[in-house]
């Protein structure tokens, strides 16, 4: 089987939907007959060939200068890619021109496309219009998010999400033929042992006796870090120390909590993985703000390096937290934060560590991901009938 990724979120520094979608390459590769064609945005025209593996860039113009993410435009090369390549299925991460785009290509070409459900990007970036237009036109505006994610994604012949329950939500809009699907680790690099954080603490400059807090991803609205920074303006500066890896629109509110307080450190971003695991297992706890994460593929990378991780109750994350929430906060202010994650450093959480990286070894290394994944591909070509 070829199979083709068209997606929008990628970048040099991005991180869940571009670590997806290289792990499906590495996947592929390691099969025996599957092909892989990646097409993304990017600073020029390229092609980019490896063993069963191609990634078309696309010249696009740059939407931000903190993330590197770009507008893919040129829809007329996406198209004679698609002409060229053929695929037997196409997926689309993309919930704006390029997956009208896969739907369009996908209908002329008699081929199968599915739609990746990475952002819930109604809530994301809708509810924070409640300030400008009241609760009355936000309801409106929902309404038509609702009505946009219904006729967008009906258009494909099966929406995967990352969370059955987020599936249940999307049906109850009206979508059709939903999937719930995992993402997954990479467990031969992210992983409890080998025990070398007190020399990457020592590395970092954290002193034995403080408590090191860390957080990966984009430092973004969506994200919620903005609530994460006032929450650790609350902590006992002589206690907690802050590890931010990571960059996006509100690098300068990063920068104004670091000219406030000292304990806080910057890493724009870390492209070795096997860095990356070092840092999780440095950590005293991974502090994830999201309030609207569709899986939260750090928390589940920082468990299976054995470090726990803290945040704000009721999102769709919940479900692959494997250690206590009890002392996780119940409502998204800094102060409900602050207090979780003191609550949570003074307990002794490492006792869950063990078990909750070895259910991640066994339920979501990436292999296993995929072969599930796999098969709903194969299912979607067999039933798919061209009109």
């Amino acid at each position: 089987m070829k199979l083709c990724d068209l997606t929008q979120f990628y970048s040099p520094m991005s991180g869940g939907v571009k670590r997806y979608v290289h792990e499906k390459i590495r996947f592929i590769q390691a099969s025996a007959a599957d092909e892989h064609v990646l097409v993304i945005p990017g600073p020029k025209t390229e092609l980019i060939e490896a063993p069963r593996s191609r990634i078309y860039s696309i010249r696009s113009p740059l939407l931000s200068r903190t993330s590197r993410y770009r507008a893919l435009l040129n829809l007329r090369a996406v198209e004679e890619i698609l002409e060229r390549e053929r695929p037997d299925l196409i997926e689309s991460g993309d919930p704006y021109q390029v997956g009208w785009k896969a739907i369009a290509s996908g209908q002329a070409l008699r081929i199968p496309a599915v739609g990746f459900y990475h952002s819930h990007f109604p809530e994301a970036y809708l509810r924070s219009s409640a300030r400008y237009l009241g609760r009355t036109g936000t309801e409106f505006v929902m309404d038509v998010a609702r009505h946009y994610v219904r006729n967008f994604y009906n258009q494909f012949a099966a929406t995967l999400v990352p969370s059955a329950r987020l599936g249940e939500l999307l049906t109850g809009w009206g979508v059709e033929n939903v999937r719930a699907v995992d993402l997954g680790v990479d467990v031969e690099i992210f992983r409890s042992q080998p025990d070398d954080a007190a020399a990457t603490r020592d590395s970092l400059g954290i002193s034995p006796g403080r408590c090191l807090l860390l957080y990966v991803g984009r430092l973004a609205q969506e994200k919620n870090t903005q609530t994460l920074f006032a929450a650790f303006e609350l902590l006992d500066p002589q206690r907690y120390h802050l590890l931010i890896i990571g960059d996006g629109l509100q690098r300068a509110d990063l920068q104004a909590l670091r000219g406030r307080v000292g304990n806080v450190s910057w890493r724009q971003y870390c492209a070795d993985s096997a860095e990356l695991a070092r840092l999780y297992r440095a950590a005293d706890l991974l502090v994830h703000p999201g309030v609207q994460e569709t899986f939260g593929l750090t928390a589940l990378e920082s468990q299976a390096c054995g470090t726990p991780v803290v945040g704000i109750r009721g999102s769709y994350m919940d479900r692959i937290i494997f250690g206590d929430q009890k002392f996780w906060a119940r409502e998204n202010s800094p102060a409900a934060l602050a207090n979780a994650i003191v609550g949570s450093s003074r307990q002794d959480l490492r006792a869950f560590s063990e078990a909750a990286s070895q259910r991640i070894r066994e339920c979501y290394a990436w292999p296993r991901v995929f072969d599930r994944l796999f098969c709903i591909y194969r299912e979607v070509r067999a039933h798919y009938r061209a009109f």
